[in-house]
């Protein structure tokens, strides 16, 4: 098993994060090993932790900032999900980038196409209440607001002042 592994999850898990205080909380949240966006090389610091090796998937929330090192990260077949904008949209690219950096592989999911019927619904619902009732995934309510002041919850979220979940109250 990887150093800093959890036992009964089967990955070790590299973030970014954005300062000392984030990574306190993504490290009680499982984080082995987290990176700091803003100073580190993010490609070189996962090299450095993965031994040259780089790693089979990346899942990148931030968007514009952190595309072109997400790809870097990447082993040979690597997948990236792109699931997120925070920092910008990602600017189109030439697929042809993919090839000399290993073969990757892009996706970008939505939550549209997951629930899109009933069966895939249910299924996935099943699957985020194992692991929720397991301990696998926590699920952190750190801050709420008044249904009267979702856009002060949205300006919050947009200047990255809040972490894990954000729940709106009537």
């Amino acid at each position: 098993m990887p150093v800093g592994q959890a036992p009964g999850r089967n990955a070790t898990v590299i973030g970014c994060v954005g300062s000392k205080e984030k990574a306190k909380i993504a490290m009680a949240n499982g984080c082995d090993y987290p990176v700091f966006y803003r100073e580190d090389n993010i490609a070189e610091r996962v090299r450095e932790i993965t031994h040259g090796k780089g790693v089979p998937v990346v899942y990148d929330g931030m968007g514009q900032e952190t595309f072109a090192a997400s790809l870097d990260c990447l082993r040979p077949f690597g997948v990236m999900v792109s699931y997120g904008n925070i920092t910008g949209q990602v600017e189109p690219f030439a697929p042809k980038i993919l090839a000399p950096k290993g073969s990757l592989y892009v996706t970008r999911p939505t939550l549209a196409t997951h629930v899109s019927t009933r069966e895939l619904l249910v299924e996935g619902a099943e699957r985020l209440i194992d692991v929720v009732s397991k301990g696998i995934v926590k699920n952190n309510v750190n801050q709420s607001y008044a249904l009267k002041d979702t856009a002060q919850a949205h300006r919050d979220i947009e200047a990255r002042k809040t972490t894990g979940s954000t729940v709106l109250l009537p």
